[in-house]
């Protein structure tokens, strides 16, 4: 018989089950919440367009989670999920994503060079040589001259950064007084030159010798001479119209002055006068077309300003009357400040001692004569110490005589003319009574308006004197570096006797070369930092991918090589042309032989390229294998590899 259950039991299953049935209830009821929270946070995240945001419900926590693009996108999406839910529910597991590599800096760099040293400033890329930059700088100026304020930032260093820096610092060079502005792949100088001739001659270097690919912007600027005393000198005789000196204020000025001298008879278009500072007056040109107007109404003789003193010189031949006239004419119209001498040369008289002169000459190779007439034992000692200090103390011989009756200012102008002399290459100068006569050669451009203006400062604006000088081109210095075109046609000559050769199919230079290599590098030594490329080429043996390849190698071998003895190549760069650039029939042993060269061309502009380029194309379709360059390379019997193991090794 069973036993019933106990009150005792009974109550315990009730409360049992009672506490599972609320167990399951509260379950569900979470398991609703949970639901519920999901659905309102996701509805919430996709209206603000958080689609990364991921969302888990865990009872009554909320866990985010996803990866936000950045820091504000994260904390915006917390928000928008506060508004739906109790912020204290939250728990935020969104990460960042990494940011993304920082922009590398511009970088730039300004130099500043004047007389009292250069300066630099500006951010360059740490790989940048430092060093080596600050080298250069101290070569040029001294280091204790040199400001360095540079920056280093490290970052790689933009395309075109390298080649602007070199090329700017090698532009530098050139220009004492100058602001040089340096970023990537761009350069900005401003500079000032003595003169317009060096003005157009750092100009015509400079933008020959820019790399490609480099813009550069140049302002070069000449200030105007101050001329003292302000000179014009004007003749008219039987050799014609003519100018021994022209001054003037303004390219307006000159053009007016030319112009009056062309109506006057002048006939040389290359007449020019120098545009500069020091005018006595805005109405210079004025004056001197009023004055040259009037010599020409005389027919002969000469005009000379010096400042505001105007001395005007008419031929013998003159008649008295339209003198009279002319001069009359002349003082009337002249602007007040001007002041006017004029004189009508009478015919010489003959002295019973013959004429009374003293001529010195100057010969080509530098050996001075002084005869003639002087005033007195001291002339003589002064004239003879002058000469030995112009000319050489071995080089002068004197052979002059005392006589009485010399003009009061014959010593001057005897010490006027040597001076006028030593501005000479070779000449003479003959003092006469009335007259001063300097004939010669000069190395001096601007010779004449020099004795011009000496004669008229030591003299008087009153003096008559005549100038018969020409121009040459002095000679160049023994030891001065060549020009960059020179350089190339010494490497070419170099080459001539034995060109750099390699091992077949390979960039090993062979011992054979070391000659070779050791001439070039005293050539690029004198040439300094030209713009150069070092042009690797193949014969046509082999494939045309493989034949480039090993050009290249070939060109960075020599390049290499260079930089190993010590040559400055910041301005170098190797580049391998293969097969394209034949100079020879790769039919032929021979012709193959020549086209495995190196070459060193000159970097030119990008328009001289494209013109070159255009040269050297068109003999290349004719087909008779030469490209019209001229050669830096030749063929030599020391690179006379065999053909079919070249062949062999290069594919």
């Amino acid at each position: 018989m069973k036993k019933p259950l106990s009150s005792h039991a009974i109550t315990l299953a009730t409360f049992a089950l009672a506490a599972f049935l609320s167990l399951v209830t509260a379950r569900l009821a979470l398991t609703a919440i949970e639901q519920t929270t999901e659905i309102d946070v996701r509805r919430a995240l996709d209206e603000s367009s958080f689609g990364w945001a991921e969302v888990q419900a865990n009872g009554l926590q909320v866990i985010l989670t996803g990866t936000a693009p950045d820091e504000a996108r994260r904390f915006a999406a917390l928000s928008a999920v506060a508004r739906a839910v109790d912020a204290a529910r939250l728990v935020d597991s969104i990460e960042i994503a990494p940011s993304a590599d920082l922009t590398p800096p511009r970088f730039s760099a300004e130099i500043l060079r004047n007389d009292s040293g250069i300066s630099i400033i500006g951010l360059i890329p740490t790989a940048s040589d430092r060093k080596a930059l600050i080298h250069r700088l101290n070569r040029m100026v001294g280091a204790e001259n040199v400001a360095d304020l540079l920056e280093t930032a490290n970052y790689p260093a933009p395309q075109g950064w390298n080649q602007s820096l070199d090329f700017a610092i090698t532009a530098l060079a050139r220009l004492p007084r100058s602001k040089v502005s340096v970023d990537a792949g761009r350069i900005s100088v401003t500079a000032i030159a003595n003169s317009t001739d060096e003005k157009t001659s750092i100009e015509a270097d400079l933008t020959r010798s820019v790399p490609r690919g480099i813009d550069l912007s140049l302002e070069v600027a000449a200030p105007r001479p101050v001329i003292t005393p302000f000179t014009l000198r004007f003749l008219i005789d039987d050799k014609g119209a003519r100018f021994d000196a022209c001054s003037a204020e303004t390219e307006n000025s000159a053009h007016r002055i030319l112009k009056a001298a062309q109506a006057a008879g002048l006939e040389k278009d290359d007449e020019d006068c120098t545009v500069g500072m020091g005018v006595p007056s805005p109405r210079w040109a004025e004056a001197a077309e009023l004055t040259i107007g009037a010599l020409a109404e005389l027919g002969q003789g000469s005009v000379t300003f010096a400042d505001a003193d105007i001395s005007l010189v008419a031929a013998e031949t003159t008649e008295p009357k339209s003198f009279e006239r002319v001069i009359g004419e002349l003082e009337a119209a002249l602007p007040e400040v001007f002041a006017l001498n004029a004189v009508l040369t009478k015919p010489e008289s003959e002295t019973p001692n013959g004429p009374a002169e003293f001529v010195a000459t100057l010969s080509a190779t530098g050996q001075a004569q002084l005869r003639g007439r002087l005033s007195d034992n001291n002339l003589r000692q002064v004239a003879d110490s002058y000469a030995r200090a112009s000319f050489g103390s071995q080089n002068v011989y004197t052979a002059t005589r005392q006589v009485d009756d010399l003009p009061r200012d014959w010593p001057a102008r005897v010490l006027a003319g040597l001076e006028a002399l030593s501005k000479l290459a070779e000449g003479s100068v003959t003092v006469k009574p009335d007259t001063l006569i300097v004939r010669g050669i000069s190395e001096r451009k601007n010779a004449n308006a020099e004795i011009s203006g000496l004669v008229v400062d030591k003299l008087g604006e009153a003096e008559s004197f005549e100038l018969d000088i020409t121009y040459r081109a002095p000679p160049k210095p023994k030891n001065a570096a060549p020009t960059p075109e020179e350089c190339q046609q010494q490497l070419a000559k170099i080459q001539k006797g034995g060109k750099i050769t390699f091992e077949p199919g390979s960039a090993k230079i062979t011992g054979s070369s070391r000659q070779t290599m050791s001439a070039i590098v005293k050539i690029l030594d004198r040439c300094g930092e030209i713009p150069l490329e070092i042009q690797g080429h193949t014969d046509s043996q082999g494939r045309e991918e493989m034949n480039q390849q090993l050009s290249q190698r070939r060109a960075d071998a020599v390049l290499a090589e260079l930089r190993a003895r010590r040559v400055l190549t910041s301005t170098y760069k190797a580049v391998g042309y293969g097969i394209t650039k034949p100079i020879a029939d790769n039919g032929t042993a021979e012709g193959r032989e020549a086209n495995r060269r190196i070459e060193f061309r000159l970097i030119h502009s990008d328009a001289d390229s494209d013109e070159e380029n255009s040269a050297d194309a068109a003999p290349h379709e004719s087909g008779d294998g030469s490209n019209g360059q001229e050669k830096a390379s030749a063929p030599d019997a020391s690179d006379k590899s065999d053909a079919k193991s070249e062949k062999e090794s290069e594919q």
